[in-house]
């Protein structure tokens, strides 16, 4: 879902995606699949993290 919510523009580059916290309260999912998540869509070069900010979405090129 949130890889979607990127490929449409939903979240914007550089804007701040939910945190793990969120994804559990939005998508009902434990805590470690929220890492996961965000693991996998950092792993896959679609968001970053800054430590204290946050995570937002990476800019894409050849977009």
């Amino acid at each position: 879902m949130i890889r979607q919510r990127i490929a449409d523009g939903t979240y914007a580059p550089r804007t701040r995606v939910p945190s793990v916290v969120q994804l559990q309260q939005e998508f009902g999912i434990a805590g470690a699949t929220g890492q996961k998540v965000h693991c996998q869509l950092r792993e896959d070069g679609l968001i970053y993290t800054k430590p204290g900010l946050g995570s937002f979405v990476a800019q894409q090129r050849g977009g």
